[in-house]
């Protein structure tokens, strides 16, 4: 996989033959797995016509494995660089390739997800009753960072509580009450900095409250999270700030970050059979139906 004349990674087959995934799943004991790309594909920032046109073919691929075999759900990509081909290739995503939602970047070549220009977009997904995954990529100091794996170790989970924050602080989930969104890797580090994001908004209002006036504590509850923390500390943590019923589980398979057996640091913690339920499957088919 080449990003502009640079290598970016080597691939194998299990991400993109079914038959090698559903063998993988079999062995790992998971029973449904929900398809999305890889962030690198979105292609932003290329010329709308070209990003729809690989989304499109990314979104056949997709639901034509969904098509022909059950133990798969789909989530399509759009060209969020234009908005009404966005919506366009939306409304085919759910109503012509009957996708479950999108998987989105955690900014819009550099445009935090709460401008308003993306308002319109969520209107529509809104009404399509359309589920999104915020994934983090294009990682903010990226560039100055590049030793140590670090913009995949600190950016991404950074990238994560600034889409989670700037949504909240930009009254997106005011704006748009039933919109369904999930963010990646435990919700970044939203969670574990929470506390400081509530103090700023109620000490600098003139700074942080500018765009809605609601403190941002009042949306935990709101949005979903997924559960690939990889420390029982940490999941014990977010089951408490972010609520048992809002966390997903999350796997990142089949890339080195993942969690190689899905599920297993939740098994391994031994939770009610209720809760453990919740966190394997009940509460992303919640955010997915």
């Amino acid at each position: 996989m080449m990003k502009g004349d640079k290598v970016f990674r080597e691939v194998e087959e299990n991400c993109f033959d079914e038959k090698v995934r559903a063998k993988e799943m079999e062995e790992t004991g998971v029973t449904i797995q929900v398809l999305s790309t890889i962030p690198v594909l979105f292609n932003y920032w290329a010329k709308p016509q070209d990003g729809l046109e690989t989304a499109r073919f990314l979104n056949d691929h997709i639901a034509g494995v969904v098509a022909k075999d059950k133990k798969f759900l789909g989530l399509g990509t759009v060209p969020m660089q234009d908005m009404d081909l966005a919506v366009q290739e939306m409304e085919r995503c759910m109503s012509e390739l009957k996708l479950n939602g999108l998987e989105l970047g955690s900014n819009i070549n550099g445009l935090n997800l709460s401008d308003e220009k993306f308002h319109p977009f969520y209107k529509r997904a809104e009404e399509l009753d359309c589920s999104l995954f915020i994934h983090p990529w294009e990682m903010m100091g990226e560039e100055q960072m590049q030793k140590y794996w670090l913009p995949w170790l600190v950016g991404m989970p950074a990238e994560t509580a600034r889409a989670i924050t700037s949504m909240i602080f930009g009254g997106v989930f005011e704006k748009f009450p039933k919109l369904k969104v999930a963010f990646a890797h435990g919700g970044g580090s939203f969670p574990f900095t929470v506390g400081r994001i509530e103090h700023g908004f109620n000490v600098r209002p003139d700074l942080v409250a500018i765009d809605n006036p609601i403190k941002p504590t009042d949306y935990i509850g709101r949005f979903w999270i997924d559960s690939l923390v990889h420390d029982e500390r940490a999941m014990r943590y977010i089951i408490e700030v972010m609520g048992e019923d809002k966390i997903c589980l999350g796997s990142d398979y089949p890339f080195p970050l993942g969690e190689h057996v899905p599920g297993k640091l939740i098994a391994e913690m031994k939770f009610e059979k209720v809760l453990e339920d919740k966190l394997l499957f009940e509460n992303a088919r919640e955010w997915l139906e």
